[in-house]
């Protein structure tokens, strides 16, 4: 039985035994395509060749293809776990034509690759064509079914609807019929009852889709029409877990070598058994315990692949756009571990050594990022973990308050509470509400989870129009030479977002930098002999600059030049320079195991995220500094190599980036003994970047730190900002000669004062909580002190703990305070009234806060709560009195 690791193989062999060249995984995560965060599909990343934007040679090309898909359309999330092969993170093989081969060639292929070389029983396979679509004028793909009839009879050749066998890239853009491979692996005894052909696309686990081919030939405009493309398209893709299932012989694909040794260390770990159950329903309803604990292990298992991947390909866990997709899938498995597998503590960063032993081969970045990614997984899971318990104590308050009112169902606001603040999935919820003899009102949660989404789905609307085409030819950018550049319009579209509208422009030739590497978009304008119109930022996408004007110009077709703002660039150049000699610094200071994880430059900001597992110190930023501005002054030039081969760019000793996709050739950015792969915009030699200042140091996550800086003109208005300070500060000290031993005096004479101020206070605090006591009054047997006095919080809770001490049984005592106007209410008990009269001070106190317009709680001897009405201040007392019922 082949393993799959020799499966992977023998996919990219075959195809380049057929002329593909073999490319690497482009990463999972996307960086500078505003349009996607995930790679998807295998076809993401030739998105500006189908696009005719990027020259297709080589025109053959095979891989194998990290993807996610938990978000937008695609999304699986909620069934990863509950099946048998539903997966956030997956691997897509495929093969690619750019202009080449098109559907007889694709087809033989996937035949030959199938039947020949995995030995796969041609009577199990079906395949379907697209049925057509007479609405938008689309017949029935016959060519196709024509070529699969060469290897499988007619009844194996199924009719799809526009659904399954019409792919599309989203709701523009390239698309076309499609044919998909669906393999039935019953027993004989069942497909004797009942015919595969009648079982595709039908959700039955065991006759499911393993490939499917595209064949690009449309372009979809946004009016919904479609227009042939200028070159077809091979875009195939076949699930390379639901593959190695089949070549396995087992009914799920967590039973295969991809998952199964993760398994068996999630049960080594948790002292748990895996059981290979078939899950009862849907989302785990109906499922005994070994069902969900089965269901867990592969939620685990799972997810651990694509944290780690994301992780590895520069993506952390975080609250914003892509790092909040990882961190949700991490707090899932968390979440199932936590109540399924009983672990209470940090657990799936333990997984990450075995995931990197069976991997690692396939993807170098796992090894070479082990380390970062155990870390800030552990982070996150200790950190969710604390908030689990938060929302539990939560819960349990709100429990609390239905059994004080005879209630017996959470309400669904509540419940969706816990889910968008503390990330409690409505099951848990209602696990935890269920023990304790409670419902959940699920109507009233989907109704709040509604709104989210809708607001979510307003926020991020995009209408975008169809591209008008003014000229034909490909853009140039030539902004590494020229600030200036005579150009022309080649194409526009309007586009509307959050009732915003603005047009994207494409020039043919361009000085302006799109956003890339961290850089932002250049700024400017459009001068023609008529009219100026402003670049107002400019982005990038399929390989092009997009310029983002408010209007379009009145003749579009004139002859333009396009100007950028020139010191927004060299600000934004200056900073994007220091960068990089920042970087060579701190691997220089702290190590070679330091690399860059992020960076942002505009032009007056640089902010540059790095590997490193402890905070820098100050003397270690002190060197880096002196590193960096050595090197400036020094005025080393800028040396660039453009279009060089990538294994020429390695050998020069360029520092790559993990979660970077490069091509074949690169631009290599040199300044001395900084050398870097970089597509930025530079300073022509160090000198121009002027002078270097780290202002901040901080953790982002687990093993990563930011570094925040300022160079040239910023560095000097911060001098002068100091400068300025330090006037002031001087001044306020009568201009003293020795400011620092002024300051010191002052230091400690303050501190003495403070001390004799303290002392003063809790003179007064024994003096007045020995008079409440005196003064306590006897209500059947229990001494009641109570009163409303001007004191600050803090005297407020030593006088309750005083009186306390002097009266340490059968005491009830409730002190109203007011301090700067503001009402406070302290309520304390003696241990035997909380025993023996069931007292609880966080229970009562949170009702009488409502006459001060507040809220509080505490433990059951003692509670505080604050408010806004100090006039209700002595009502607040007298009620707490009433509702102890002495």
């Amino acid at each position: 039985m082949m393993t799959a690791n020799e499966i992977r193989d023998s996919f990219k062999k075959f195809f380049e035994s057929k002329g593909h060249v073999i490319v690497p995984s482009a990463p999972m995560v996307i960086k500078d395509d505003p349009t996607l965060m995930f790679t998807n599909a295998g076809m993401n990343q030739w998105k500006d060749i189908i696009l005719g934007t990027k020259d297709p040679n080589p025109r053959r090309r095979c891989d194998s293809q990290k993807c996610l898909r938990v978000s937008g359309k695609h999304n699986d999330l909620e069934e990863v776990g509950h099946d048998t092969y539903h997966h956030t993170m997956f691997e897509m093989l495929g093969n690619w034509s750019f202009g080449d081969y098109f559907k007889e060639g694709a087809i033989d292929y996937a035949w030959e690759y199938l039947v020949d070389v995995l030995h796969l029983n041609p009577a199990d396979l079906y395949v379907t064509v697209f049925e057509g679509d007479p609405s938008e004028g689309l017949e029935r793909d016959d060519e196709a079914a024509k070529y699969w009839s060469k290897h499988v009879p007619a009844d194996h050749i199924i009719n799809g609807n526009k659904h399954d066998n019409f792919w599309e890239m989203g709701e523009t853009g390239p698309c076309g019929p499609c044919s998909e491979i669906h393999v039935d692996s019953r027993p004989d005894s069942e497909k004797a009852k009942v015919p595969g052909r009648e079982l595709v696309n039908k959700d039955d686990p065991q006759v499911i889709e393993i490939w499917n081919i595209v064949f690009m030939q449309f372009n979809r405009k946004a009016d919904g029409s479609l227009e042939p493309l200028p070159m077809h398209v091979i875009d195939t893709g076949m699930g390379f877990e639901r593959l190695v299932r089949m070549l396995q012989g087992k009914n799920s694909n967590y039973d295969t070598d991809i998952f199964q040794p993760i398994i068996k260390e999630i049960e080594n770990l948790s002292g748990k058994k895996y059981g290979f159950t078939t899950p009862t329903g849907e989302n785990g309803e109906g499922a005994n315990e070994q069902e969900k604990i089965d269901i867990a292990m592969r939620v685990v298992a799972d997810h651990l692949r694509a944290v780690a991947f994301s992780i590895a390909d520069g993506q952390l866990p975080s609250n914003a756009k892509a790092g909040y997709v990882i961190r949700r899938i991490l707090r899932r498995a968390v979440r199932y571990a936590y109540t399924f597998l009983d672990q209470k503590s940090a657990f799936l960063y333990k997984l990450v050594p075995v995931l990197v032993q069976e991997m690692g081969e396939a993807y170098p970045e796992l090894p070479a990022q082990q380390e970062l990614i155990s870390r800030v997984m552990k982070e996150e899971e200790d950190s969710f973990l604390r908030t689990l318990d938060k929302g539990i104590q939560l819960l349990n308050g709100d429990m609390d308050e239905l059994r004080a009112h005879g209630k017996t169902e959470l309400d669904g606001e509540s419940a969706f509470r816990l889910f968008d603040t503390y990330g409690f999935p409505l099951d848990l919820t209602e696990l935890i509400c269920r023990e304790n003899g409670y419902t959940v009102d699920e109507k009233g949660f989907d109704v709040e989870m509604e709104k989210q989404k809708a607001r979510a789905r307003n926020a991020a609307v995009v209408e975008n129009g169809d591209w008008v085409e003014l000229r034909q030819g490909e853009q140039e950018f030539v902004g590494y030479d020229y600030s200036e550049y005579e150009c022309h319009i080649l194409r526009y579209r309007k586009v509307t977002q959050k009732k915003n509208t603005f047009y994207e422009v494409v020039l043919d030739h361009t000085p302006f930098y799109g956003e890339m590497g961290g850089q932002v978009g250049d700024q400017g304008v459009l001068v023609s002999s008529d009219e100026t119109v402003n670049v107002i930022d400019t982005k990038r996408e399929n390989n092009q600059s997009i310029h983002i004007v408010k209007q379009m110009p009145k003749n579009p077709e004139a002859d333009f030049m396009a100007c950028v703002d020139i010191d927004k660039r060299n600000g934004s150049a200056a900073n994007h320079s220091a960068t990089h000699l920042l970087d060579y610094a701190l691997k220089q200071v702290l190590g070679d195991h330091v690399e860059q994880k992020g960076s942002y430059v505009d032009a007056d900001t640089l902010r540059f995220d790095f590997s490193h597992f402890q905070k820098v110190t100050p003397e270690e930023l002190r060197k880096v500094e002196r590193i960096v501005n050595d090197m400036i002054r020094q005025d080393i030039p800028l040396e660039e190599h453009r279009n060089m081969p990538l294994a020429e760019a390695k050998e020069l000793g360029a520092v790559a980036l993990f979660g970077e996709k490069y091509g074949d050739k690169v631009r290599v950015v040199r300044f001395g003994p900084s050398c870097e792969f970089c597509g930025g915009i530079h300073v022509k030699s160090t000198g121009h970047i002027g002078f270097f200042k780290i202002i901040s140091e901080s953790s982002v996550a687990a093993g990563v730190r930011r570094i925040e800086a300022l160079t040239g003109k910023a560095c000097e208005e911060a001098i002068y900002e100091v400068e300025d300070m330090m006037k002031d500060i001087q001044a306020l000290f009568n201009n003293a000669k020795d400011l620092k031993a002024t300051i010191e005096k002052s230091i400690s004479e303050n501190a003495a004062l403070k001390k004799q101020v303290e002392g003063f206070r809790q003179q007064t605090v024994d003096r007045t909580a020995k008079t409440l006591a005196e003064h306590a009054q006897d209500v059947n047997g229990v001494k009641v002190v109570k009163a409303v006095l001007p004191v600050d919080p803090a005297s407020a809770k030593d006088i309750v703990f005083k009186v306390r001490e002097q009266i340490p049984e059968n005491l009830v005592c409730v002190l109203g305070s007011r301090h700067e106007n503001r009402p406070l209410l302290s309520v304390m008990f003696s241990d035997d009234m909380v025993k023996s009269h069931g007292l609880n001070a966080g229970k009562i106190i949170r009702e009488a806060a409502k006459l001060i317009q507040g809220g509080g709680g505490g433990q059951p001897h003692y509670a505080q709560a604050g408010g806004k009405n100090a006039d209700g201040l002595s009502a607040a007392v007298d009620k707490i009195i009433e509702l102890i019922e002495l």
